[in-house]
């Protein structure tokens, strides 16, 4: 199953482009023994729209356009679940273990989501109820689904 995070925004040269390319680095060595690709990273520009709701249909749809047909997609909302190292592992490997050839993770831009966006996500999830750039949250994404690997592989990394 292939991992694409497809995110609203470009990451700049600097701390947090590195750190997030070290976590897909990471994930992308141990993927394949697991039966997963990536993550591959698809940056959509953030809208010039001067209306808020104006900005989040646009960069909804730049992020619905980028989706391969039949991916699943979980969406990162701060309305969404919560979830454990462990529950976004066990949902990748399931995912997996169906036949699931693309799971995306999308994360949106400074004005959150397009309601239609969200609509098309199986599963909305939140890294808690404070708001973060969305160059962390790209950060803290591929940290969790580096985790996720060491978790589904056995490896000490993620000790609970």
């Amino acid at each position: 199953m292939r991992l694409l995070i497809v995110a609203v925004g470009r990451l700049k040269t600097g701390p947090e482009r590195e750190l997030c390319a070290r976590y897909v680095d990471r994930t992308l060595k141990g993927a394949r023994a697991l039966g997963l690709s990536g993550p591959d990273i698809v940056e959509i520009g953030e809208s010039a729209a001067r209306r808020p709701d104006d900005r989040m249909a646009e960069e909804g749809a730049a992020l619905l356009a980028a989706l391969p047909e039949g991916a699943q997609m979980i969406a990162l909302d701060p309305r969404g679940t919560q979830l454990s190292s462990e529950e976004l592992a066990d949902d990748m490997a399931a995912r997996r273990d169906r036949g699931t050839r693309t799971l995306a993770l999308l994360i949106g831009g400074a004005d959150g989501l397009s309601p239609p966006v969200r609509a098309r996500a199986e599963k909305l999830i939140a890294y808690g109820r404070a708001t973060f750039p969305h160059q962390l949250v790209r950060v803290m994404l591929a940290e969790q689904l580096y985790r996720a690997t060491t978790i589904l592989a056995g490896h000490p990394y993620h000790k609970g």
